[in-house]
């Protein structure tokens, strides 16, 4: 257990100096187990070696297996009885299926990736590799850290707004609440020049809404795009966040498959 008031049952997926080998290799036994639950055959689990690039791979069965195979942020295929698995502990897991096509992809999206729009150009490559239409695609964004907790630095924002026409949208200033300061105001007087000091609003950056952006922007429609809301760093009773527990933490996986 990552933290003393951890429930049982949390289990860590991915693999950290925390966890032996062989304890996140039976905990990825039992998630994919209760995935395939009521269906004929396991399906096999594909990750990723995640770097926090723009990468994308088409993957197959011969990339399945305990160990990732790829550096890459993202993955497509269009092969049954796979699980697309994206591993995160703050960063935003994408995941979308074309219908029509039947081809699934996963994607991790931090602020890098979101930056060089892994998701934006996922959709890009679905169109080119599957011959995916946008209509015909639905998405899902999963847990991440929220715009309430995830916050940035100036240089962040001036990234953003280079790429970004719609920037403005995605940073918001919060105020943090502090019962000393409000009550003894002239304790905490700099002379700093404006923006050097540490009293103040701290910048923070909606992720999630970037990265619905980025779908609705490579054509999905809104209505076909499903924001599960829920912010790793508010629920660390539910999720793993790197942030919250100061990068001692584990890993959730994310996943998505064609039934075999």
């Amino acid at each position: 257990m990552y933290r003393p008031n951890q429930r049982a049952g949390e289990l860590n997926l991915g693999f950290t100096a925390s966890d032996t080998r062989e304890t996140v290799l039976a905990n990825r036994k039992l998630f994919v187990t209760a995935i395939a639950q009521g269906t004929k055959t396991i399906p096999s689990l594909v990750t990723l070696k995640q770097i926090h690039s723009s990468i994308t791979k088409v993957v197959g069965k011969a990339d399945a297996g305990d160990e990732a195979r790829s550096k890459a942020d993202g993955m497509m295929t269009d092969e049954r009885g796979l699980l697309l698995g994206i591993q995160t502990a703050d960063c935003i897991p994408v995941l979308i299926a074309d219908r029509r096509k039947r081809a699934v992809a996963a994607f991790h999206a931090g602020w890098r990736g979101t930056l060089k729009r892994i998701v934006e150009h996922g959709v890009g490559r679905m169109r080119l590799e599957f011959g995916s239409r946008p209509d015909d695609l639905i998405a899902a964004v999963g847990p991440g850290i929220g715009p309430c907790c995830y916050a940035v630095g100036e240089e962040v924002r001036t990234e953003f707004e280079s790429q970004f026409t719609y920037a403005s949208d995605l940073f918001y200033e919060v105020f943090n609440s502090d019962p000393i300061k409000e009550k003894y105001p002239m304790l905490f007087l700099t002379a700093r020049a404006p923006g050097h000091s540490n009293i103040g609003p701290s910048l923070h950056l909606d992720l999630v809404e970037a990265n619905r952006r980025q779908l609705i922007d490579a054509g999905l429609r809104a209505e076909s795009i499903y924001v599960l809301g829920d912010c790793t760093s508010c629920f660390t009773d539910r999720y793993f966040s790197h942030r919250a527990d100061h990068g001692f933490t584990g890993r959730s996986l994310s996943v998505i498959g064609i039934r075999a």
